[in-house]
């Protein structure tokens, strides 16, 4: 079992008085984690994917909640965004019942985060959890193994099945998306065109790294911008995707309104477009580059709890910054290359503008990158 990095985090808020909720996409270790922390203790299970837990948990008085609680001290809602009035349930137990630790998993933000935000305001520790990071995985791999698995991540990803089943990528990933990608986000969301949403995740991931642009997106996939727009909000709130804006404050010509769009797994991308053809047959060797560096630094952003804000920069003239970050006033710009070249720089108009530091990344030095500090 991978040890995941959020789990030190976790403990450290157990008897606090609030409520732990844990949110990320399907299959990414969310049970497994909590259960791990609880694994000592005497829990009780409640599992929102059983009719009979969820009929039990719809909104219950007091004195019932009571009675379901019993004399556990730790309770863990699992699958929570399947209850409804969830939200509620959890604040009469925060509020009614001191001495238990609430513990709560839900597979999509736009349905759980929903239902629980006004009811357990100041009332609950949220964390993400994503795919497993590079950094889980060089703690559990080695450094010199992992090292040599680089190119497989770049094509399968992190998801935790993946990973644990050697060989037998490419089925679990089909598998996956599949059975969650669509069927999942379906289901929670007010889709009502399922081949529009397939359609525009493959183009999406034929984007990757480029930016994308909502009116040639709806004449690809015939549907109007808003609907492109909708669609691309429920893909993020799915942990599908995630969107970077463009970063611009006064130069002239800098492109302010465009968005480029990455996808949370190398391995999801990948399985979406149906390719998985090795690093050095591939013309999108420098997409998945930059995919892998780009997700991998948004878990470390939010596992670290940085403050720092991301973007990309473009001007006019095609003078491009693949990411920049923002932090304490700070602005950092990074080139991602697969392969080191000693020419590759930031453009001279970028960081003379912004006084910006500016790092090129490519396989000897992306550990740095992928692994803050």
């Amino acid at each position: 079992m991978y040890s995941r990095y959020l789990r030190e985090e976790i403990e450290s808020r157990l008897g606090s008085g609030k409520a732990i909720v844990v949110i990320g996409p399907r299959q990414v270790g969310k049970t497994t984690l909590i259960e791990s922390i609880l694994e000592t203790k005497d829990y009780l299970l409640l599992d929102g994917d059983d009719p009979k837990t969820r009929t039990l948990l719809t909104e219950p008085n007091t004195e019932q909640i009571r009675t379901i609680l019993g004399k556990y001290k730790y309770v863990f809602i699992d699958e929570a965004q399947r209850i409804e009035g969830i939200g509620l349930t959890m604040k009469i137990i925060t509020d009614r019942f001191k001495d238990v630790q609430l513990f709560t998993s839900g597979s999509s933000s736009f349905d759980l985060t929903n239902k629980i935000n006004e009811p357990l305001t100041g009332r609950k520790w949220e964390y993400q959890l994503f795919p497993i990071s590079w950094e889980e995985f060089e703690t559990h791999h080695g450094y010199l193994n992992s090292e040599q698995q680089l190119e497989n991540r770049l094509l399968y990803g992190f998801y935790p099945d993946v990973l644990n089943n050697n060989g037998d990528e490419i089925s679990i990933l089909r598998n996956l998306v599949n059975s969650y990608l669509y069927k999942d986000i379906l289901s929670y969301s007010d889709i009502r065109k399922p081949e529009v949403l397939e359609k525009l995740v493959q183009a999406l991931a034929l984007q990757v790294g480029s930016e994308v642009n909502y009116s040639e997106l709806a004449q690809i996939v015939h549907v109007d911008k808003n609907t492109i727009s909708k669609y691309i909000d429920i893909l993020q709130q799915g942990y599908i995707i995630f969107k970077l804006s463009s970063f611009s404050r006064n130069v002239r010509n800098e492109i302010k309104t465009n968005k480029k769009i990455y996808f949370y797994d190398n391995g999801v991308r990948n399985m979406v477009i149906g390719n998985f053809n090795p690093l050095d047959l591939r013309t999108d060797k420098g997409a998945l580059w930059e995919n892998f560096l780009i997700s991998e630094r948004m878990k470390q952003i939010e596992y670290k709890q940085s403050l720092a804000r991301t973007y990309f920069w473009r001007t006019k003239q095609q003078q491009e910054v693949d990411f920049v970050e923002e932090n304490s006033g700070k602005i950092i710009g990074y080139e991602f290359k697969w392969n080191k070249k000693k020419t590759s720089r930031l453009p001279k108009t970028f960081v003379e503008s912004y006084n910006a530091e500016s790092n090129v990344i490519d396989k000897d030095n992306f550990r740095e990158f992928v692994i803050m500090k």
